[in-house]
């Protein structure tokens, strides 16, 4: 089953056209990392499948279902990671574990974020305000945010960035836990480690546009020859600017 299918999406601000026919699949079960410099629009797809842009053209489906024609149904399997900035500084932890919980209809916080704050050391800071956290801390109660209700699509912009690596670590197999029982991950970063090491499948954006992807066999097949994962991102990248 895709847990995400983008064909063909547009999206634009203003007169700028930042997504430029945007076509991507992950399936349930898959890592997929999103790469790509600055300004080629990763966060604009993420934030148009979390419906705070409406595209222009095109279709995503989220779970196999349409965003544009049941965003409702389709946003209740979705586990979208806001950043860090654009939390509600105002509330504690604890109150915006509780607005998310009853955007998605859920009567409580789900045990398993709570044992997964536990685990990112973040219980004690449950109920105090987001203003006082630092980055470190408000990325992980962004992190707790997205992994309520069991989503069955997980959209992480930039996720790691600010963690001490501990707390990465054990952010990694949370992933690794709930992409083995059919969740999938959509992940944009910089880090070429996440991709190396964890990612099922990659793709490159340049220019509004994904440029290239590398399949499960074509990574595989990167580690497998001990190959520069980095050089091979590098390359990619300097033939989609000359494109």
């Amino acid at each position: 089953m895709n847990a995400l299918e983008v064909i063909e999406v547009h999206a634009r601000y203003g007169k700028h056209e930042v997504l430029q026919g945007v076509s991507l699949r992950v399936r349930a079960g898959q890592w997929f990392c999103l790469l790509g410099p600055n300004g080629v629009g990763k966060s604009t797809l993420l934030h148009c499948l979390a419906g705070r842009v409406v595209p222009t053209q095109g279709t995503m489906r989220i779970a196999e279902v349409n965003l544009a024609e049941s965003a409702e149904l389709a946003k209740r399997h979705l586990g979208f990671a806001c950043a860090p900035d654009q939390l509600p500084g105002l509330l504690t932890g604890r109150q915006c574990l509780e607005v998310y919980a009853l955007a998605k209809q859920l009567p409580t916080v789900d045990d398993q974020v709570l044992a997964m704050a536990e685990a990112l050391r973040f219980t004690t800071y449950l109920d105090q305000f987001v203003d006082t956290y630092s980055l470190g801390t408000r990325q992980k109660l962004c992190v707790l945010l997205a992994l309520l209700g069991q989503p069955q699509l997980i959209v992480l912009d930039e996720a790691f960035n600010g963690l001490d690596p501990r707390s990465a670590l054990t952010l990694k197999q949370e992933l690794k836990r709930r992409l083995h029982e059919g969740a999938a991950v959509l992940l944009a970063t910089h880090s070429l480690d996440i991709v190396e090491h964890h990612a099922d499948r990659a793709a490159l954006m340049m220019g509004g546009r994904i440029v290239h992807e590398w399949q499960e066999a074509d990574l595989a097949a990167i580690r497998q020859s001990g190959g520069d994962f980095e050089a091979a991102i590098v390359a990619v990248s300097e033939e989609g600017r000359e494109a």
